[in-house]
Parts: structure tokens; sequence; C-alpha cells
């Protein structure tokens, strides 16, 4: 069995996948708090997967209570080198339907939380390439499995990243449509800084649930619109992520798993110990 763990990151229903054998949770602590539960580790289609349900079984945490570096160390420290991240998403975009699968390349900051989506600081300063913050090679591959399944999919698109928990308003709906970005959510951009520092690749499968509150033909966002959609997107995400799973290399050697080669800028002699000992995980092959 391959050491190398697959990472899923979702809602609660994603974890009852058919062929999820040797389930066992497991409690993480991390430096930076508690994540959101308790992960799933496992076995499927022959590799070791860990989930994590992004907020918390029974969803009792707002995307902005996310611990997102919580999350992503802790996936790092049960040897995940890939992560996919299910999420829902708002379509901004006439083209993108309900039920509909989105292969985001793209990010659109619009939270206030850009100290907590870092590792670094507290003595230790990196600065990552972040200009592609999905990790291409995984995107490939998510798009193979849709398409293996018949998913209807976008290949491409920019998520805009908002706080919430409210949805946005119809002002900011349409900005944000004017301004010709793709899908909307709350909480994939702490996800995908955190994965990319922890050198961890990264892909979104977005699905989409609704139309957000530009689109003036028809009824705004409820969260009643919202659950019904999530349920037949749930079963649309499983056929997928049982697809990709035998697809991924049995190794990390992407260019996502050396991320952080070259951007630490403080001089080794100078990291705090303290700092040193939280980021073990993701500092350890540049001792």
């Amino acid at each position: 069995m391959n050491h190398h763990r697959i990472g899923i990151i979702g809602g609660t229903g994603l974890y009852h996948l058919a062929g999820f054998t040797n389930r066992k949770w497991v409690r993480v602590k991390t430096p930076f708090g508690a994540p959101s539960d308790a992960l799933l580790t496992g076995s499927l289609a022959g590799r070791e997967v860990v989930f994590l349900p992004r907020h918390g079984r029974g969803h009792r945490l707002l995307p902005s209570e996310l611990n997102h570096r919580a999350n992503l160390w802790a996936m790092k420290k049960l040897g995940v080198a890939w992560v996919i991240s299910v999420s829902a998403v708002g379509s901004l975009q006439a083209r993108y339907r309900p039920g509909d699968v989105v292969l985001i390349d793209q990010f659109l900051d619009r939270t206030k939380q850009s100290a907590a989506h870092t590792f670094f600081g507290r003595g230790i300063v990196a600065h990552v390439a972040f200009a592609d913050p999905i990790c291409g090679e995984l995107r490939r591959l998510l798009r193979q499995s849709a398409r293996a399944v018949r998913a209807r999919v976008h290949d491409g698109g920019t998520y805009v990243c908002m706080e919430g928990p409210a949805f946005s308003t119809r002002a900011e709906s349409l900005a944000n449509h004017r301004l010709g970005c793709d899908v909307i959510g709350m909480t994939n951009l702490g996800e995908a800084k955190c994965a990319r520092e922890a050198e961890i690749a990264y892909s979104t499968l977005a699905m989409v649930t609704d139309y957000d509150s530009w689109k003036d033909d028809g009824a705004h966002v409820t969260t009643e619109m919202v659950v019904e959609c999530l349920r037949r997107n749930a079963a649309t995400a499983q056929r997928i992520i049982t697809d990709v799973i035998p697809r991924l290399p049995a190794e990390p050697d992407w260019p996502c798993h050396d991320a952080l080669a070259h951007t630490i800028m403080t001089d080794r002699k100078l990291w705090p110990a303290q700092t040193r000992r939280e980021l073990a995980p993701l500092l350890a092959k540049y001792r």
C-alpha cells in the first residue's frame, strides 16, 4: 500500500463512499489549534485516503471559523500529498448551471483574513508563488474523471472567495458577474494558500448549487435551494473521486510538491526554535 495519502476535504456525506474500507477516525493536535473535526483515514481503490469534513460533522463551523492552517497541517502530518476539495459554489455566469462541476484555476480574494491563510511569520518569512493557485496536474486528472462519469464539467474558471456567512447582496453579485468571474464560495482560498505552503497538490471540484443573486429572472439563492442541490451534487462528486483516485501517481513529484524550494527568505540560523518545531512537517526537507 502506498504511504503517500490522498486527502479529500468536503461535506459530511462524502465519506460514505462505496469501497472506503479500514475506516478510522483520527484526532490530530496542531500548533494552530484544532482542525474542523477528526480526520477519517482508510483505503479506497488501493490507495490510502484521508477525509476531513470541512465544517465538522453536523455542519457546526461557519466558513470564517474554519481553521485552514490546522486543517492542512493535520493533512500534511498524516502524509497527504494531494488534496481534492469538494465545494459548493454559486454560479456567476449563465453557462454554469446548478449541478454542473467547474474545475476552477484561479481565485479572487474578497476575504479579510490573510494572516490566517499562511503558516509563516513568527520569525520565518517565506513567499510562495501563487500565480497558478490550483495544481494543474491534479485538475487535469479530475477533468478526465468528470468526463468519464459523464458529469457536466467546465474546464477553468475564477472562484471569488468571500467571507459570508450571508450570501452576496445583489450589487455585490452583479459586480462579480460583470467582472467576468465564474463562481463564488466562502472557503477554498485559505485552503489553497495553506496547501501550497505545505507542498500539497490542491484542486477544487466546484459544485454549482445556485445562481447567487445577480440573475434576476429567478428566485434569489436560499438555503433550501442550496441544500437540495448539495444532495444531488454529492453523488456526482463521489463518482468523480472514486474514478480519479486510481489515476493519481504513486509518488508526489509535481511542481506543487516542491513549492517551498527557494522561497524561505530567513537565514536558517535565525529560525526561532518554537516556529521551527511548529512548522516541522513543512520544513523537514529544508533544514
